[in-house]
C-alpha cells in the first residue's frame, strides 16, 4: 500500500506540471493584459508596472521565474489586488469554500446513503418513489434555480435565515449555501447508491446469506453495504471537489468571499498569478481526492491489492 501511494505522488508530479504549463501559455496566449483597464496609463507607468511583475522579459524566462516561485511555496503577488499576494487571497478564501463545501459534502454523503439503502430495502414504495424525485429534481433543476427559491422562500418570504454574505462561520449564513450544495449532492448519491445495492442485493453472495437464514440487518451491514458503497466512493472525489472549489454559482449567489468568487474575478480581470495559483490548488486537491478515493477501494473489497 505505502509503495502504491508513493508512486501515486510520484506520478501526480508530472500532471501538475503539464496543467500548469498549459494553463500559463493559455492565460499569456490570449490578447489584451492585467493592466489593459478602462482606465489608460502613461507608457512610463506600464513599463514600471511590467518590470515589477517581470512581465518585460521574454515568456519563457516568465515561466521559469514563475516555476521557481512555486517551488518556494509563493504563488506569486496579485496583479489587479495592491498590496496582496495570491497566498494570502486563498488563505482568506480558501475556508469559506471549505466550510460550506466540506459541510456539505458530509451531510450530503449520511444522507444520500441512508436515503438510497432505505430506497433500495423498499424498491417501489412511496419511500423509493421518493428517493427517485429528489434524484431527478436535483438533476433536472441547476443550482442557479434552486439557490433564488432558497432565498425567496426562506430568506424573503419566512425571514427565518439571511440572504446571503458571510458574518465570520456565522451558522446562520451558513445554512442556505450548505442547503443547496446538499441537495444537488444528496440527488446524485441517493440514486447511485439506490441502483448499486439493489444489484448487490441479488447477487449470489447474498442469496447465499440468505438462505443461511441470517437477519437483514446483517446482511445489509456486514455483507452488502461494503460493495454497495463503491460507486457512491467513486463519486465521492468528484462531488468533493466541485463542492470546496467549483461553486462558482453557489458563492455568487449567496455573496460568499470563497474562492469561486476568486475564480471569476482573476479570470475577468486577466489576474495571471491569481488564476495560475488557483488551478494550482484545484490540481492538488483533484489529486489528493483521487488518491483518497483509490485507497478507500483496498478498504471496502478486499479483493483490491496495490
Amino acid at each position: 500500500m505505502w509503495s502504491y501511494t508513493l508512486r501515486r505522488v510520484l506520478v501526480t508530479i508530472p500532471t501538475v506540471w503539464a496543467v500548469i504549463t498549459v494553463c500559463y501559455l493559455l492565460l499569456h496566449m490570449t490578447p489584451g493584459g492585467p493592466f489593459d483597464g478602462e482606465r489608460k496609463v502613461s507608457a512610463e507607468v506600464l513599463a514600471n508596472l511590467q518590470a515589477k511583475y517581470h512581465l518585460d522579459l521574454p515568456l519563457w524566462k516568465q515561466y521559469l521565474y514563475y516555476l521557481n516561485s512555486l517551488l518556494h511555496g509563493d504563488l506569486g503577488a496579485s496583479f489587479r489586488y495592491a498590496d496582496w499576494s495570491v497566498n494570502d487571497l486563498v488563505a482568506n478564501a480558501l475556508p469559506v469554500s471549505a466550510a460550506i463545501g466540506g459541510s456539505a459534502i458530509v451531510i450530503s454523503l449520511f444522507i444520500g446513503v441512508l436515503l438510497g439503502t432505505i430506497a433500495a430495502l423498499r424498491q417501489n414504495s412511496p419511500i423509493d418513489y421518493l428517493v427517485m424525485l429528489v434524484g431527478s429534481m436535483g438533476s433536472a433543476f441547476p443550482s442557479f434555480i434552486i439557490g433564488p427559491v432558497l432565498v425567496l422562500v426562506f430568506a424573503v418570504t419566512l425571514r427565518w435565515l439571511p440572504s446571503g454574505g458571510w458574518n465570520d462561520f456565522a451558522l446562520s449564513y451558513m445554512v442556505l449555501p450548505v442547503a443547496l450544495l446538499t441537495f444537488i449532492n444528496v440527488a446524485t448519491i441517493g440514486r447511485v447508491m439506490r441502483g448499486s445495492l439493489i444489484e448487490v442485493m441479488n447477487s449470489n453472495f447474498i442469496r447465499t446469506a440468505r438462505a443461511k437464514g441470517l437477519p437483514m440487518r446483517v446482511i445489509v451491514l456486514r455483507h452488502a453495504l461494503k460493495p454497495a458503497l463503491m460507486p457512491v466512493v467513486t463519486l465521492l472525489g468528484p462531488l468533493a471537489i466541485s463542492s470546496i472549489t467549483s461553486a462558482v454559482v453557489t458563492e455568487s449567489i449567496f455573496s460568499l468571499p470563497g474562492l469561486g468568487k476568486l475564480i471569476v474575478n482573476g479570470a475577468s480581470n486577466r489576474d495571471y498569478t491569481l488564476v495560475l495559483g488557483l488551478v494550482v490548488l484545484v490540481t492538488i486537491i483533484t489529486v489528493v481526492f483521487n488518491l483518497l478515493v483509490d485507497l478507500a477501494y483496498a478498504m471496502l473489497d478486499p479483493k483490491i491489492r496495490y
